[in-house]
């Protein structure tokens, strides 16, 4: 017994130490043949309990095939190796029984029992591993993708779909289906080496580059093919048919053989116990008088009907101004898309048709002929034109007019002809020329034989009137804003405002007496009044050089100055400084006893300009939306004139006083009588831009306005002493020469104080008599 024992010790050494060499060869080989054994034992797992549980689903085999498949070329190799492990271990189970028997021998019955425990172990083992064996071989011939056509695309670079940018700092581009890395090629193509292929290969145009295995691919031509398809939006097979008739799988019709056999569910033939209790909880809430059944709705809110079908004498007889919609006349031969032959228009008809005036014409269009009613140009829009004109006729409201026969000519009123009204200036006569800025003011003297002007160049000129010559230059230092002559014939002074000064000339172009009469006026002392603190203006003479000019006065005042006028008689002088955030914007100096006064204490606006009243004690002042008349003898406002324009630029008084002429920045004139309203009588808008400057004419019924257009527009306006007869205001030329500089056209106008003619000073530096 012990020797038998000894030699089953022996013999499980033996084998153990050639599963110990085993092991060692196996241990030797790479890591990817330790996991090739892995994955068989596995599968050897796998097989025998397949023996056990004979219930194998579909669905494992196809994933073992799956693990099979995907596995790396060597797979060949593995299986001749393990059938080699095969055969060795039988051969050693062979010498295992040989000894075993000799054992049996000599031990007799008492070896009878392991003898037959370790042959039945041994032929089971054999059993087991050649059913594993043959399975996995059966499982490597069948292999179900040999076969497969799919059009799948190249799964060699494993890395899925990223951007293969990621990649451009490595050396590789990816990992194969085994996990080695996908190296990049070695190549360094720049341009020229580009052209050289483009040159050299003819199969450049075919060459595509994969970006995921960094190689060049060239396009069979069936693929060629495909992509010229593609291209032309055509479908990948040639053979497919796509216009093939449609299957009716579910119709009306009952099949045999149905698309899905699935059995009927029982709630679709039990009633539902859910359902039921709501409804028998709906029908207790109607017992109850919780819920309302719904109201029956008409159905004629929602349907078409016809607007005028109702439509009756009981209703012209409510609404007196009713008016029925108007009725189409029904559609003849002519309109029709195919009209006959002797409905259409020969070339006569047609060019009469088109000579006639529309209203006189039989039909408002040529019949034509089309081959189809879908042809008709009118036939889109025809749906859209006739919901238009359903719309027009419901919601337009409609009234009767009550036409009068007037002829059209009889309302235009009657105006006399030009030549009846001269005379006027017509021509351009002369040019003065001297100033280098724009000339801003100007001004005639009361005979009419001088003038002044004042330019932004800081002079002030004196002109003769019929020669255009320079009689005198006075340099103020800087830029003139406003000049005016005395209107007193027996003065000869001029007012200039320069800056925040007002200047008082004595230009000695008159007689000695008239000279000698404005010297006296000039050299009157100041008086001393009570003093009411500090004085705002400061009168003070002048010294040296600026005496000599002519230059006698002085009227410093606390702001810059924009405008000033003479009073009439000419002992009074009144000057403007427009500014919002002051009552001290108008001052009325006396020039005899050199005082000066504001006559207001309230700011009432922006003042714009101010004029006196020719004959009575009044004094205009425009602000900028408004023109307030003041009583300078009981010192309050008389009346207030609204010129309904944005902003109020100038103003002129009539000679006779009761009428006042307004011009603005938005190119209208304003014409006011005093005795009609506060409102304009007349307004023309004659400009097309800003109007800078108005004036009247002293004793021809003529006014006129400069604009920055770069016209001088003169009017006739005659007033008459019947205060039942308007005034007739006829425009009667238009007088163009000033050339448009920076925007600015004519800055000032003035007419002679005797003749027709009219003076026109510019921004071009001009200054121009028309005569």
């Amino acid at each position: 017994m012990e020797a038998s024992r000894r030699n089953v010790q022996s013999a499980g050494q033996r084998v153990g130490m050639k599963k110990t060499e085993k092991t060692d060869k196996k241990r030797s080989k790479p890591d990817e043949e330790e996991e090739e054994d892995q994955f068989f034992d596995l599968n050897n797992k796998a097989v025998e309990e397949d023996e056990d549980d004979k219930d194998l689903s579909d669905s494992e085999d196809s994933v073992y095939s799956g693990l099979e498949d995907s596995g790396s070329d060597s797979d060949d190799e593995i299986v001749e190796e393990e059938e080699e492990e095969e055969e060795e271990e039988e051969e050693a189970e062979e010498e295992e029984e040989e000894e075993a028997e000799e054992e049996e021998e000599e031990d007799g019955s008492n070896a009878d029992e392991d003898e037959e425990d370790q042959s039945e172990q041994s032929t089971v083992k054999k059993s087991k591993k050649k059913e594993g064996a043959v399975v996995e071989k059966e499982m490597k011939k069948d292999d179900e993708y040999d076969h497969d056509t799919s059009d799948e695309e190249d799964i060699r670079n494993t890395v899925g779909n990223i951007p293969m940018e990621w990649y451009k700092d490595f050396p590789h581009v990816g990992y194969d289906l085994d996990g080695k890395k996908i190296f990049k090629p070695i190549r360094n193509k720049d341009e020229l080496d580009d052209f050289l292929e483009k040159m050299e290969n003819p199969d450049y145009w075919k060459t595509v580059h994969d970006k995921k295995t960094a190689s060049d691919i060239v396009l069979s031509d069936e693929q060629i093919e495909l992509v010229k398809r593609l291209q032309r939006g055509q479908f990948g097979d040639v053979n497919f048919n796509e216009y093939e008739p449609t299957v009716e799988f579910f119709s009306k019709d009952v099949m045999i053989h149905p698309v899905t056999n699935r059995p009927a569910d029982k709630r679709s033939f039990i009633p539902s116990l859910i359902e039921k209790e709501k409804v028998s909880k709906l029908v207790h809430a109607i017992k109850m008088g919780w819920i309302k059944p719904r109201r029956v709705e008409d159905d004629s809110r929602g349907r078409f009907y016809d607007l005028w079908a109702s439509e009756s004498s009981s209703i012209l007889a409510k609404h007196k101004m009713h008016l029925p919609a108007p009725k189409i006349p029904l559609p003849g031969h002519e309109e029709s898309y195919n009209p006959p032959p002797e409905y259409m228009f020969t070339d006569e008809e047609r060019a009469l048709w088109e000579q006639q005036d529309p209203s006189d014409r039989r039909l408002p269009f040529v019949p034509r002929k089309y081959p189809g009613l879908r042809q008709v140009p009118a036939f889109s829009r025809f749906i859209h034109e006739r919901f238009e004109r359903c719309l027009d006729l419901y919601l337009c409201p409609r009234q009767r007019k009550m036409r009068v026969n007037v002829n059209p000519e009889d309302l235009i009123p009657k105006l006399p002809k030009p030549k009846d009204l001269q005379p006027f200036p017509t021509t351009q006569s002369l040019v003065y020329r001297g100033h280098s800025g724009l000339v801003r003011s100007i001004s005639v003297s009361p005979s009419g034989q001088w003038l002044v002007s004042g330019s932004d160049d800081g002079s002030v000129r004196l002109w003769e009137v019929c020669s255009s010559r320079c009689m005198k230059t006075v340099q103020v230092g800087g830029a003139v804003k406003s000049v005016a002559w005395n209107p007193n014939p027996s003065l000869c002074l001029v007012a200039v405002a320069v800056d925040s000064v007002v200047l008082i000339l004595s230009p000695a172009l008159a007689d000695k007496q008239v000279v000698s009469s404005s010297e006296r006026v000039l050299t009157a002392k100041e008086e001393e009044g009570p003093s009411e603190g500090s004085q705002p203006v400061v009168w003070s003479e002048t010294e040296g050089e600026e005496l000599n000019q002519g230059i006698r006065l002085k009227i410093q005042h606390p702001k810059p100055v924009h405008q000033v006028t003479w009073h009439s008689k000419g002992d009074y002088l009144a000057s403007v400084m427009p500014e919002h955030s002051s009552h001290l914007q108008v001052f009325i100096h006396q020039l005899s006893r050199r005082r000066s006064q504001n006559p207001f204490r309230r700011n009432k606006g922006l003042v714009q300009a101010v004029a006196f009243h020719p004959i009575r004690p009044y004094f205009f002042v425009a602000t900028q939306r408004s023109v307030r008349i003041y009583n300078l003898v009981k010192q309050e406002m008389t009346k207030k004139l609204q010129a309904n324009s944005k902003w109020i630029s100038s103003i002129a008084v009539h000679s006779g006083g009761d009428h006042v002429i307004c011009g603005s920045y938005d190119c209208k004139l304003s014409w006011f009588d005093l005795d009609l309203s506060t409102k304009p009588y007349k307004m023309l808008r004659h400009h097309k831009k800003a109007v800078r400057s108005v004036a009247y004419h002293r004793g021809y019924p003529l006014f006129a306005s400069a604009s920055d257009d770069g016209s001088v527009i003169v009017c006739h306006g005659t007033v008459y002493n019947d205060l039942l007869q308007n005034p007739l205001i006829v425009p009667v030329k238009v007088l163009r020469g000033h050339a448009i500089t920076h925007d600015l056209g004519v800055l000032d106008v003035t007419f002679h104080p005797t003749q027709p003619w009219v003076f026109s000073s510019g921004a071009d530096a001009t200054i121009r008599l028309f005569t």
